[in-house]
């Protein structure tokens, strides 16, 4: 690397304060306040003054919590259904803004939430751990395609899901592609290893999107199809990104992660396009379609109206 690139790249790790992606997410990284004037959202810090049009912003992600931010902008955050995640004092996602008003029609969805067909979600529940598993498939032929066995195993567990999938196809698939890809020694929820805070890091923020898309559409995150718990406010959000899980797990065998910056190398993850419904597009407008079409097949009991997500890896 010359001297003069050298230079810019320590002048842009020193200085850049707020990140801007092509795709409008915005991560806010030093100490500022964050306001609202005239259809801008203002960035004021002691070295700097910049005006981003809230139009142009897709997801705001606030990754110090000395960060000060106006209820006045909040309100018109949520009132444009931009989503804004808040993250904790170790820079991870801790919590998001999600608005009571993002569909007038919330009571009438909510009862139709309710009086969802239990055969037709464990027929859904089915599709999507079908493409969960087909996805896992794809990653280990990728990433390990000398593991003839364990192929062989994932195929099998993929043509045998059943309604329901009572027979719990996704949970041993899971241990033979983790112990495949990652390592025998590898265990999720190991906070030791750092392979799983780049996990969970990822899956945030696409629980983050479809959490947007579920509220806007007037639902509830925690009624979920198959997740159940009653502590967890998401369980619709969980049951809808199993298939994209794979996505993030590619993400992170595929490339080289810095511990130090790994929050900024999913930043571009908004930028991919993948196809859906037989169309390129981003990712977010994508799981737009996709939740939709979530709710269109439960609401007409129909799996032809669910439309996955497919991505190349």
């Amino acid at each position: 690397m010359s001297f003069l690139n050298q230079l810019l790249d320590f002048i842009i790790k020193k200085f850049l304060v707020v990140k801007f992606m092509a795709f409008r997410t915005i991560v806010v990284k030093n100490r500022c306040k964050l306001e609202y004037s005239l259809g801008y959202m203002i960035y004021r810090s002691q070295e700097d003054v910049k005006k981003i049009l809230l139009d142009e912003i897709e997801m705001l992600i606030l990754q110090n919590t000395s960060i000060s931010i106006t209820t006045a902008l909040i309100n018109e955050l949520n009132s444009k259904k931009i989503k804004v995640i808040f993250c904790d004092e170790k820079q991870n996602p801790a919590s998001e803004l999600v608005g009571y008003y993002n569909n007038f029609e919330t009571y009438k969805k909510i009862k139709e939430q309710i009086a969802y067909s239990v055969d037709f979600m464990d027929i859904l529940w089915k599709e999507i751990i079908y493409h969960k598993i087909n996805n896992s498939l794809r990653v280990i032929r990728k990433h390990k395609p000398d593991s003839v066995d364990n192929i062989q195993k994932v195929e099998e567990y993929l043509m045998t899901i059943e309604n329901g999938d009572i027979t719990n196809r996704e949970g041993h698939c899971a241990k033979v592609y983790f112990n495949t890809c990652f390592g025998s020694d590898f265990v999720r929820g190991d906070e030791k290893d750092e392979r799983n805070m780049f996990l969970n890091y990822g899956y945030a923020l696409i629980v983050s999107l479809i959490n947007r898309e579920i509220k806007s559409f007037g639902y509830l995150t925690e009624l979920g199809i198959h997740h159940r718990g009653i502590t967890n406010q998401f369980n619709l959000s969980y049951d809808f990104v199993e298939p994209l899980r794979l996505l993030i797990d590619n993400y992170v065998l595929s490339k080289s992660v810095d511990i130090k910056n790994y929050k900024s190398f999913f930043n571009n993850i908004f930028e991919r396009k993948v196809i859906i419904g037989e169309k390129f597009m981003f990712l977010d407008n994508a799981i737009h379609i996709y939740v939709q079409s979530m709710f269109t097949a439960l609401n007409k009991c129909d799996i032809k109206q669910a439309k996955f997500i497919e991505y190349e890896l």
